[in-house]
C-alpha cells in the first residue's frame, strides 16, 4: 500500500507559496503522493500546477473536484495544462459532489448522478487522451478538441460508493478514491465490487485511494472527539453516512485513524489487508501531535 497526504490549504496571501512548501516536504519525506480537495478555497488543479511544478518525483492528485460546475471539455483543458506543469505526475480525482452543494449552491440539478458520470466521461476521457471528443448525451454533449501540447494520458479515478458508480470507475477509469470509508466496507464492498467490474471488463486491476484523518496520539478519546467536531459534516452527507452504516459507525470520529504508533500502524496494515491500494493520511492536529504523526508515517513506509 503506498502512502500518500492530503494537503490543506492555509490562509493568507502566500497560501500557495506555503501549499509548495507542504508539497516539497511531502517529496523530500518520501511519500508517494499527494492530494488536494476542491472545496471553496483555492482552485485545486491551479494550485497543483503552481505549487507542485518545480517538486519532482511525486504523484499529484485532486480528490477531489466536483463534476457539474465544470464542462468536461474545460475539465480536461484544465487538467491537461495542469499535468503539463507538473511534467505528468497529475492524477484527476473527480466526483459528482453532493445535492446540497450542487442543486442548493450551483444550481444546477442533481437528478440523474449516475448518468452524468458516464456522459461526462464520454466527453473528458478522449480529451484527457489527446483526442477529439464528440458526444451528445442526455445530461452532457461536446463536439471539441484541444491543442494543450502534452502527450501522456492523463490518469482519472472516480469517487464512487455505490455499487454503479464502483462499476463504472472499474470500466471507464483508473479506480477510485474514498472518503469516510473504514476496512470493513473496503474488504465487503469497495474492493469485491470495484475488482470484479474491471476483471469482467478487461481492464487492469483498480486503484483504491482510501483517505482518513490520522492523528498518532496518547490521547485518543480527546483526539477522537476533535476528529468528531471537525469532520461532523460528513456524517450529514448522505452518501458518506451510508458508508458509516455499512462499516457500524456512528460517525466521522470512529472512522479517525487515531492512537499510539503500534494502533495506528494496525489500523494502516488492515486497511492495506483489506484491499486499499493508496492511504492518504488527512493529518488534522496541528502542533507536536502532527509532528509525531508525520514523523510514524515516514517510518511506517519503510516497513
Amino acid at each position: 500500500m503506498r502512502l500518500g497526504v492530503l494537503l490543506t490549504e492555509r490562509g493568507g496571501p502566500d497560501a500557495l507559496g506555503k501549499l509548495a512548501e507542504d508539497v516539497r516536504r511531502a517529496a523530500d519525506d518520501g511519500f508517494s503522493s499527494a492530494w488536494m480537495s476542491q472545496i471553496f478555497g483555492v482552485d485545486a488543479l491551479s494550485a497543483l500546477a503552481v505549487a507542485g511544478g518545480g517538486v519532482p518525483g511525486i504523484e499529484l492528485g485532486t480528490a477531489v473536484v466536483p463534476t457539474y460546475p465544470r464542462h468536461p471539455a474545460v475539465m480536461a483543458q484544465q487538467a491537461r495544462t495542469t499535468a503539463l506543469a507538473l511534467q505528468g505526475r497529475l492524477t484527476l480525482g473527480i466526483g459528482l459532489s453532493h445535492k446540497i452543494v450542487i442543486e442548493d449552491m450551483y444550481g444546477y440539478d442533481f437528478g440523474r448522478p449516475l448518468r452524468h458520470m458516464d456522459e461526462y466521461l464520454s466527453v473528458l476521457l478522449p480529451l484527457l487522451a489527446g483526442e477529439n471528443a464528440s458526444f451528445k448525451g442526455e445530461t452532457v454533449q461536446g463536439n471539441v478538441g484541444l491543442s494543450v501540447p502534452n502527450e501522456g494520458r492523463v490518469p482519472v479515478l472516480l469517487a464512487a460508493l455505490g455499487p454503479k458508480m464502483l462499476k463504472l470507475a472499474a470500466e471507464r477509469a483508473e479506480g477510485t478514491v474514498l472518503w469516510m470509508t473504514g476496512a470493513a466496507t473496503i474488504r465487503e464492498h469497495i474492493a469485491p465490487t470495484i475488482t470484479a467490474a474491471a476483471k469482467a471488463a478487461g481492464r487492469p486491476e483498480p486503484r483504491i485511494v482510501c483517505a482518513l484523518p490520522v492523528c498518532v496520539t496518547d490521547d485518543a478519546e480527546r483526539v477522537r472527539e476533535q476528529a468528531g467536531e471537525t469532520f461532523e459534516m460528513y456524517g450529514m452527507l448522505p452518501s458518506y453516512r451510508a458508508m458509516m452504516d455499512r462499516e457500524g459507525v456512528d460517525g466521522p470520529a470512529d472512522l479517525a485513524v487515531v492512537g499510539n504508533e503500534d494502533t495506528v500502524a494496525a489500523k494502516l496494515e488492515e486497511l492495506s489487508e483489506a484491499g486499499a491500494t493508496d492511504f492518504v493520511a488527512a493529518e488534522f492536529i496541528p502542533g507536536e501531535g502532527r509532528g509525531r504523526t508525520r514523523e510514524f508515517l515516514k517510518s511506517f513506509k519503510a516497513r
